[in-house]
C-alpha cells in the first residue's frame, strides 16, 4: 500500500473511527489517542492486510473494536462508556420524535456491549448486517437474532 492509498484510507475512515471510539469513551483525549492508536497499528500491518479475507472498512473497524476491547480490559474498573451513543443525522426520524437523543443513548448504554456494537455498527456506521457479522466473527443468523433482541429491549426501556 503505497503512502498516498494509506492517506486516502485514513481520510476515508478517520472520522467513523473516531465517532465509533468517541460513543464509547468518556474522555475525549482518550478517543482520540485510540484512535491514532488504530492507524498506528493499521499502518504497521498495512501489509498484512488481505484483500481477499474482508474489505478494508471491515479490517480497520475490526481493528477499532479490539482496540476499544482493550482499552476497556485495562480501565473498565474504573471508567464507563460514554452515553451520547446517537448522533442527530443518523438515528431514526420515528425515533427522535418520540424519545430525546439522550434517553435513546441511556437505554442503548444499558444493553450488553455485544449488543450496543451490533446497533452501533448497523445504525451509526451504516454497516449492512453481513459485514458487522464479519466485524464482531458472529455468523449472519446471530447477527440478525441478537439485532432483533436489542430493538426489542430498546422498545421495552424506552417505553418504560
Amino acid at each position: 500500500m503505497t503512502t498516498p492509498e494509506w492517506e486516502n484510507i485514513y481520510d476515508l475512515y478517520c472520522g467513523k473511527v473516531m465517532g465509533y471510539i468517541a460513543a464509547r469513551v468518556q474522555r475525549r483525549a482518550d478517543a482520540e489517542d485510540l484512535c491514532a492508536d488504530v492507524f498506528e497499528k493499521a499502518f504497521r500491518k498495512r501489509d498484512a492486510f488481505d484483500e481477499s479475507k474482508a474489505s478494508i472498512s471491515t479490517w480497520i473497524f475490526t481493528i477499532t473494536r479490539n482496540t476499544v476491547i482493550d482499552y476497556f480490559r485495562k480501565t473498565r474498573p474504573t471508567e464507563e462508556p460514554d452515553e451520547n451513543l446517537a448522533s442527530d443525522e443518523e438515528v431514526d426520524e420515528h425515533l427522535l420524535s418520540q424519545e430525546t437523543l439522550s434517553e435513546l443513548a441511556t437505554a442503548l448504554n444499558k444493553l450488553p456491549e455485544e449488543l450496543q456494537d451490533i446497533i452501533v455498527l448497523m445504525y451509526y456506521d451504516g454497516k449492512p448486517m453481513t459485514e458487522v457479522a464479519m466485524i464482531m466473527g458472529l455468523s449472519y443468523g446471530a447477527v440478525k437474532l441478537r439485532h432483533q433482541k436489542a430493538l426489542a429491549q430498546l422498545k421495552l426501556m424506552l417505553r418504560a
